[in-house]
């Protein structure tokens, strides 16, 4: 299986950037396929990028689009989310998730791997 463990969390304020990471390990990460979904208190785990084994497709939630750009790195089995353009309610926890086809998802239930998720608050 695959293991993957968000980081780059943190406090920021409204208009900064984050760049989130998501280190896989203990799989065969370069073949899947991933995605960044998010969940803020009292709300449901909502989707947000997604790309594929290669990297040479990617898909965004419409909040995420022209502010968020995820990407990976096989050499490194990494995985990247950048931010820029922070609102507050774009604070939740955010986890890394793997699926094992390769393939461009956006519906949460065809993730199988999933991180403890890191946290990102952004102050007004």
């Amino acid at each position: 299986q695959v293991q993957l463990v968000e980081s780059g969390g943190g406090l920021v304020q409204a208009g900064g950037s984050l760049r989130l990471s998501c280190a896989a390990s203990g799989g065969t990460f370069r073949m899947c396929g991933m995605g960044w979904f998010r969940q803020a208190p009292g709300k449901e785990r909502e989707f947000v990028a997604a790309i594929t084994w290669s990297g040479s497709f990617t898909r965004y939630a419409d909040y995420a689009k022209g502010r968020f750009t995820i990407s990976r790195d096989n050499a490194k089995n990494t995985l990247y989310l950048q931010m820029n353009s922070l609102k507050p309610e774009d604070t939740a926890a955010y986890y890394c998730a793997a699926e094992p086809h390769g393939r461009l998802v956006v519906d949460i239930v065809e993730y199988n791997h999933w991180g403890q998720g890191t946290q990102v608050t952004v102050s007004s």
